[in-house]
């Protein structure tokens, strides 16, 4: 199957660089007219708006962003507020902070902020997560599973995501939290999709064209199983370790781009 973007997504693995050189962020406030465009700041995923709003809302007028709106939705209710689908429709980046995926999909899956949010991405606009709000991205999430462990078969606990992108599984805080384990479970259970590893302060830019290309200082890992010969995956013997053959690992780093339909790698002279 192949994979598909629904329009333009950086998807970051979390801990991006807000005291620094800010590279992913700059790069996030590059995508559009800092005057006049609203960024929204997507609090949804964590417990704690008040404090992840002042954080974003710090940096991103740091780096000149003149129009920041914060999307504070905590109820299914709010999803259906005028004013946050106002704040959606009119923006040109949402931002999804960290925190917990389920809750945003518990929280605005089918809701008119969810419709919303889906045209946006078709009329083009950026859709950015970090941590949790990476995850999210997908249409198949990983919620929770065992980090610095060798693989099991059915330790993985997966959901729906938003879909912003078919036939990915994102992960995120990648070798700072030891998860290949993880996301080679997922790939085990999902062939079809390509498992990618996103490290800290490091991003995936997605286009419409399905190229992929990663910004950032760290490294982004792609699992292909499409040429799986054997798992002993199965809901028998649940604690077993996971055998897996025939997977094809890739590691990118800065500049490296991937297509997503041939599923190869290849650099690019400008980056």
């Amino acid at each position: 199957m192949n994979i598909k973007s629904e329009g333009n997504l950086i998807i970051i693995g979390g801990a991006e660089d807000k005291e620094g050189n800010k590279e992913i962020l700059k790069y996030v406030c590059s995508k559009i007219n800092k005057e006049n465009d609203v960024l929204a700041v997507a609090t949804i995923a964590t417990e704690k708006p008040e404090e992840a709003k002042d954080k974003y809302k710090k940096v991103f007028t740091e780096l000149g962003v003149k129009k920041i709106e914060i999307l504070d939705v905590q109820h299914r209710d709010d999803c259906s507020l005028q004013k946050n689908i106002n704040i959606v429709r009119e923006a040109s980046i949402i931002f999804f902070t960290g925190g917990d995926q389920l809750r945003i999909t518990s929280i605005i899956g089918g809701t008119p902020i969810y419709q919303e949010i889906l045209s946006a991405s078709e009329r083009g606009c950026y859709m950015v997560g970090t941590s949790a709000g990476a995850s999210v991205m997908s249409d198949t999430m990983i919620v929770t599973g065992d980090d610095e462990e060798s693989p099991r078969k059915c330790t993985l606990k997966m959901s729906p995501g938003l879909g912003l992108v078919k036939n990915i599984i994102v992960d995120q805080h990648f070798s700072q939290r030891g998860r290949i384990g993880r996301l080679l479970g997922g790939v085990a259970q999902n062939p079809q999709a390509l498992g990618i590893g996103i490290d800290e302060d490091t991003a995936i830019v997605i286009r419409r064209d399905d190229h992929l290309k990663v910004i950032g200082s760290g490294a982004v890992y792609i699992l292909d199983g499409s040429q799986i010969t054997y798992t002993n995956v199965s809901e028998q013997h649940q604690d077993d370790l996971l055998s897996i053959f025939n997977v094809k690992m890739h590691v990118l780093a800065k500049g490296h781009r991937f297509d997503l339909i041939s599923k190869a790698p290849f650099e690019e002279e400008n980056n």
